[in-house]
């Protein structure tokens, strides 16, 4: 089994699509209006309309409705990437603060309001565990 993607359902998959090329830096490839994916070598991050949910059956997936899961990206310099997304991040959770696991991580919603961490290992023990990985 390979996880392909995560998938966030919008009611403005222009306005999520346009803060997710900010912040992860690359264009998203749009194979219909209502759908978008932004590739990146170690994950998929999938924008669907809500007009898309139909498909999967009525009230399946409610937009802008999420409490329970944050959007992690590993990043090489978390303070770097905070300099450069405060300028169009509109609502910060935690600016970037020592995490007791050993990652340096700060947390943000994107215009729904989904939880983003990017973060970065630090101590030898964080640095370890993602040794090898993308």
């Amino acid at each position: 089994m390979n996880f392909a993607s995560v998938r966030i359902i919008t009611d403005d998959v222009d306005r999520l699509v346009e803060f997710y090329e900010k912040v992860m830096g690359v264009s998203a490839e749009r194979p219909a209006p209502v759908f978008a994916e932004l590739v990146v070598p170690s994950c998929t991050l999938a924008i669907g309309h809500t007009q898309t949910t139909q498909l999967f059956g009525i009230d399946a997936v409610v937009s802008d409705n999420n409490r329970t899961v944050i959007i992690e990206f590993r990043v090489e310099d978390v303070e770097a990437e905070y300099v450069r997304l405060k300028p169009f991040v509109d609502n910060w959770v935690k600016e970037p603060t020592m995490m007791p696991w050993g990652n340096r991580s700060m947390l943000f919603r994107d215009p729904d309001g989904n939880l983003l961490n990017l973060f970065e290992p630090v101590t030898e023990d964080a640095i370890k565990r993602f040794k090898g990985r993308h």
